[in-house]
């Protein structure tokens, strides 16, 4: 009689947190396709829905009208993508180093990877000369290299969240001092390209970084999701799971670079934005309370921040386009502070 009591607790409980999962993410996609009509929609020269839906079947029905064809196909409609997958893939590479490490701080931009990126590029902008395409390959080679660096110097016999967390910030901090130097060996025309990199903006959005973040987003899901199959048994503590078969370094070292992929593609094509890595978790499992980890949820988080926050960049200030960096690192600042806050009224911060 107990034992069926509790198989039927457990069955609810399964129940309700598929349908909060469910209900979640339906509305998470709602918002988002909201979003995306609107970023097709609005702008200096509005199209209406109903032309925006005729340019976008245009291809298929022969029907075209070349200047909104123009606006909307290559202007609005690689932007807006681009915000999507890059969103989705900064809250992926959030969301793994957050479980992994099981600290919220442990994302991208914290930890010193996208400083990595950052470090980069401008070395390649300022001492090398580089433009375009060269310098976003330099990024990720730097993003790579960084977070390869901070597991090596993180390794006693294994990889613990406070040693990963504790050089990361202090491998942010030293990096941040490499491009101040930089910057003080640059020219006036080379600084102001490199802040434009720094602060991360949408504004010049190709076709070509659609491709090779769709190809990037492709390889790296499949490879996270057959990863994330060892994860329940490292949630017991690593010697359960060890205990249990479960190949923990393995895992570990597999999940981070599959994380350090999202984070180092992403910024390649569209610079480090700040603070998307390190919300959309949090926003995901906040939305979920409990019902899961989150992260088909945390990708859709993602993209909506990036999303929204290229509208408000580009149509906040009458006349004048803000790279989107600005508008998430001034958000992100705020949401910190509300962590901060709830994790000391929880007890988790003294």
């Amino acid at each position: 009689m107990t034992l069926a009591l509790d198989t039927g607790r457990i069955v609810a409980t399964r129940a309700r947190a598929a349908s909060r999962r469910r209900t979640v993410s339906v509305g998470l996609l709602a918002a988002l396709l909201v979003a995306f009509a609107l970023a097709l929609n609005l702008g200096d020269y509005p199209v209406p829905v109903d032309g925006v839906i005729r340019s976008l079947l245009s291809p298929f029905t022969g029907l075209t009208d070349r200047g909104v064809d123009f606006i909307v196909l290559q202007v609005r409609l690689p932007r807006a993508i681009l915000a999507v997958l890059s969103g989705a893939a900064f809250a992926w590479a959030g969301i793994i180093f957050q479980t992994l490490l099981r600290n919220p701080l442990a994302s991208p931009d914290i930890i010193g990877i996208a400083h990595g990126a950052s470090a980069a590029a401008v070395f390649c902008i300022i001492i090398l000369g580089w433009t375009g395409l060269a310098v976003s390959l330099g990024a990720f080679g730097g993003a790579v290299l960084t977070a390869l660096a901070i597991y090596l110097l993180a390794w006693r016999n294994g990889v613990t969240a406070y040693r990963v967390v504790l050089i990361g910030i202090g491998m942010a901090a030293m990096l941040a001092a490499v491009i101040s130097y930089l910057f003080t060996r640059a020219r006036l025309n080379d600084v102001q390209q490199a802040m434009g990199w720094l602060v991360g903006s949408l504004n010049a959005a190709r076709p070509g970084d659609i491709l090779v973040l769709g190809l990037a987003l492709a390889v790296l899901v499949p490879l996270m999701v057959t990863l994330l199959r060892s994860l329940d048994a490292m949630e017991l503590g690593d010697d359960t799971a060890r205990s249990l078969g479960a190949r923990v370094e393995f895992t570990r070292l597999g999940l981070m670079l599959v994380a350090v992929g999202f984070a180092a593609f992403a910024t390649s094509v569209v610079g480090p934005v700040g603070f998307v890595a390190f919300v959309s978790g949090p926003l995901a499992r906040a939305l979920l309370k409990g019902a899961g980890r989150g992260f088909p949820q945390a990708a859709l988080v993602g993209s909506l921040v990036m999303l929204v926050s290229d509208l408000v960049a580009q149509h906040l200030l009458p006349a004048t386009q803000l790279p989107v960096g600005v508008v998430t690192g001034a958000c992100g600042a705020l949401f910190l502070l509300w962590l901060l806050m709830a994790s000391g009224r929880s007890g988790r911060v003294n």
